[in-house]
């Protein structure tokens, strides 16, 4: 389902992300106003909310065959329209089919950075207050000519089934029929601004500290959903007082403990575990490396919380305990509101491109001098190929981290990386191992360099390169992009002398290896082979704890993150068997050669 999405994400284009965000609004719309247009029994309304589900038909018509998918629902919902059929018929369909939609392809219903309701009121002043007015009550004597009327934001009534999600929807596209036309040539900073603002139009002055509240929340709820979940009289702080930008990701760990306690308290214990995984996938991992940043010594402690609090929801023992102290490590990360220098990101960025970097380039070049050892020069190329496109896939992380690579899918994304290394990592660990034992075989690889490695090899040498490269690389894009919100500046600028720093220990790696005797090479290359092996085995066991797919055991030991060392029995047992795997392999190997019969006499 992850990856699903990550395809589509990378596969759709502006046209059919706006073609589908227009189906789901209209959906909406009718969701909301086809029981009004029934009650009333306004003829226009009624012709109005058929045109609306032409319009979507016809849309799903014109996207091939994605729209196909959905085109049976969609004439289903069209025809009992056209039927007069009661609300309870229709608007169900209508929730249904958008939902499915918004699913099924990945679309993202809320603002990237948090709105300005400043920028909203000036924008709506100059394009929407000749309608509207400039209150929101479309009073203005434009309006009066119009039909139907503009919409009153004032109207409790009218406001009921309205988010800004589908505000944004009608600003960017306009209603079909009316005098509302669409403004997809505003930028979508701007719809969404304007789209937030309207809903404070007739709420009073906000006197408090409104709940914690995320953004995406905000957009897609009513603010009657609202009230029921946090009382009428929050809804003027929420709509008027947004989250700030870097603390709304903590906002939504401190919502998910709160949740975490509600499920406990409940008896579902295994609720209550889930609930701390979500706070922590959902609020801590999207910051971490913003946080690593600035005070890496705190998110070590709220990593080893989030541990402890995990195990307790486990074992039913001290949970509200471990909550406690897991969220007053959190309000002291709210706290924490200075933004790191230019230099100090400078370094960071630095120092992360050299850490991220330097075990894949010495994987990487200690292959690459194996082959120019061989002479393989096609095998050579094979491995470019497959570190380079490891660096594309980072690239294309950086540009699409914020919408999809966090929380869990980015947990994912790195654990699954980092087991396929470990396997193809093995496979070429034995591979050079072999070849390190058979001085035959060496010499027969130096006087016939075409057949120095086996067509087979072809695959595996690509996908070792690309692997090798590719935890890191993703892993590099995320943080790189999490230190951009203090200094973008410092972050390129630091990258560009990582780059550089790289480049020489590359051609470093590349002289020394090709000097190495062939044998020392092969044994050399194979134990830095099973080492990153149990490197990036220990780290992918840990993302699948973190996603709470292999259970936790926590025993007394050191945690060295950057070697993949954690203190728990589930992944310290398998880190050990594989350490200690090459040396069981060369005892068999050894007693079954001391073993074997000699030769008969005859």
């Amino acid at each position: 389902m992850q990856l699903a999405a990550l395809l589509l994400l990378l596969s759709a284009t502006p046209e059919t992300t706006e073609r589908w965000h227009r189906v789901v609004g209209l959906l909406e719309y009718l969701e909301g106003d086809y029981a009004n247009a029934i009650a009333t029994g306004d003829r226009a309304e009624l012709e109005e909310q058929g045109g609306f589900a032409d319009e979507i038909v016809s849309q799903l018509q014109n996207s091939g065959a994605d729209g196909a998918a959905y085109l049976e629902r969609a004439k289903a919902i069209q025809a009992a329209i056209v039927a007069g059929k009661q609300p309870p018929e229709v608007t169900p369909l209508c929730g249904a089919l958008a939902r499915a939609i918004v699913l099924d392809q990945a679309l993202e219903r809320s603002p990237r950075r948090i709105p300005s309701l400043d920028e909203g009121q000036k924008n709506f002043a100059a394009a929407c207050a000749s309608c509207h007015g400039a209150t929101g009550k479309a009073d203005t004597e434009l309006a009066k000519t119009l039909e139907p009327p503009p919409a009153n934001f004032h109207d409790a009534e009218r406001m009921r089934t309205l988010t800004p999600y589908k505000v944004f929807n009608t600003t960017s596209f306009g209603i079909p029929g009316t005098a509302m036309v669409g403004f997809q040539a505003l930028p979508e900073d701007t719809r969404w601004a304007q789209a937030f603002y309207v809903f404070t139009l007739r709420q009073s002055a906000c006197d408090h500290v409104p709940p914690q509240v995320n953004i995406a929340e905000l957009a897609t709820s009513t603010d009657v959903e609202l009230a029921a979940k946090y009382g009428e009289n929050e809804i003027a702080c929420l709509r008027r007082v947004l989250p700030r930008p870097e603390k709304e990701p903590l906002q939504v760990a401190q919502a998910g403990l709160d949740r975490a306690l509600e499920l406990h308290a409940k008896g579902d214990l295994d609720g209550a575990r889930q609930a701390v995984v979500d706070a922590y996938l959902q609020g801590l991992e999207p910051v971490e490396p913003l946080l690593r940043s600035r005070d890496p010594e705190l998110v070590a402690q709220l990593e080893a919380a989030f541990t402890r609090t995990r195990v307790a929801a486990q074992r039913n023992q001290f949970f509200e305990s471990e909550v406690l102290a897991t969220r007053v490590l959190l309000q002291k990360a709210e706290q924490s509101q200075s933004s790191s220098s230019f230099w100090s990101v400078f370094i960071t960025a630095l120092l992360i491109l050299l850490r991220e970097g330097f075990e894949a380039v010495v994987v990487v070049g200690a292959l690459l001098a194996v082959l120019k050892k061989m002479g393989a020069t096609q095998q050579a190329n094979v491995v470019h190929a497959g570190w380079a496109s490891s660096l594309v896939v980072g690239a294309l992380a950086f540009l699409f981290a914020h919408k999809f690579f966090a929380g869990a899918n980015r947990e994912w994304m790195e654990s699954v990386v980092s087991l396929v290394a470990v396997g193809f990592l093995l496979y070429a660990a034995m591979w050079l191992n072999a070849r390190a034992n058979m001085s035959k075989f060496m010499g027969e690889l130096r006087g016939e360099m075409t057949k120095a490695i086996s067509a087979g090899s072809t695959a595996g040498l690509f996908f070792i390169a690309f692997s090798s490269v590719g935890r890191e690389s993703l892993e590099t894009a995320l943080f790189l992009q999490g230190l951009a919100i203090d200094s973008p500046d410092g972050v390129m600028w630091g990258a560009g002398a990582g780059v550089i720093a790289l480049l020489g220990l590359v051609a470093m790696v590349r002289t020394v290896g090709f000097k190495l005797p062939m044998k020392t090479l092969f044994s050399a290359s194979t134990v830095l082979l099973v080492v990153t092996a149990v490197v990036l085995l220990g780290k992918g066991i840990h993302g699948l704890q973190e996603l709470a797919v292999v259970p936790l055991q926590p025993v007394p030991f050191v945690q060295i993150d950057t070697l993949g060392i954690f203190p728990d029995l589930f992944s310290l047992l398998p880190q050990l068997a594989l350490a200690l795997s090459p040396l069981v392999f060369k005892w068999w190997e050894k007693r079954r050669v001391t073993t074997a019969p000699g030769p008969t006499a005859t």
